[in-house]
């Protein structure tokens, strides 16, 4: 993550990221796969890493081998073409998308980090049981603990989607794309960046305060027409 600025001067935390080329290596049509999608590739790798099923079908598409290979299930794939290479140019600055990813491991943690829960009450003679989750049960009914109940345990690692994130940037030559906020999972992390399911409403960008400022101190200070004087005439439009 960095940050740049923006047209107003206004500082705006991005995140980098390394977005293409990714080269279709296979075309799936309902016809013979019994859905449409591409799959697509990403990621430089040794030939000897890949396995011999993904070698072959790198091979076939005449493609270089890749760490990464991924379907994206499109009512569009015949439009598509084996060998053809998807690039961040896709996107444009002031887009919305998705992305998908795998958060960072944090291990074991207690019901507070993991639920967010407020905790005890850190008087009243409340000497360890502070960051405890409370009650898990009861008496007779229903005599036992339902299924599902927040308790510590394994936080992280797992698939998660942020939604409506802004594309600030877009550098092409560079296949780099910059994007307003932050995404999950560490750096050098794989994620999947797809337009957003939401409504995009439309923008408002508004100038800086200091800015208004000054035009109201330069209005005030500008000379007032004298009292009396007859406004110029407008040019007769042609």
């Amino acid at each position: 993550m960095t940050r740049i600025y923006d047209a107003h001067g206004k500082s705006v935390t991005v995140t980098v990221l390394q977005a293409g080329p990714c080269p279709v290596t296979q075309i799936l049509t309902p016809e013979k796969h019994g859905y449409s999608a591409i799959q697509v590739a990403f990621g430089e790798v040794r030939a000897k890493s890949v396995n011999k099923p993904q070698a072959g079908l790198f091979k076939k598409a005449n493609i270089a081998p890749a760490k990464w290979i991924r379907e994206f299930r499109t009512v569009k794939a015949g439009s598509f073409q084996i060998g053809q290479a998807l690039k961040v140019d896709s996107f444009a600055p002031g887009d919305y998308v998705d992305v998908i990813g795998i958060s960072k491991g944090k291990g074991f943690a207690g019901a507070m980090k993991r639920w967010n829960f407020h905790g005890g009450p850190h008087t009243h003679g409340q000497s360890d049981r502070a960051r405890a989750p409370g009650s898990s049960g009861s008496n007779t009914y229903p005599g036992r603990v339902f299924k599902g109940k927040k308790f510590p345990g394994h936080l992280g690692a797992e698939r998660v989607t942020v939604q409506h994130l802004e594309v600030v940037q877009v550098m092409a030559d560079k296949d780099l794309m910059l994007l307003k906020g932050s995404v999950p999972g560490s750096v050098e992390n794989l994620i999947t960046v797809h337009g957003t399911v939401k409504r995009v409403k439309a923008r408002v960008i508004r100038e800086p305060e200091h800015k208004k400022e000054k035009k109201k101190e330069a209005v005030k200070s500008a000379p007032q027409a004298a009292s009396g004087t007859k406004p110029a005439a407008k040019a007769a439009s042609k």
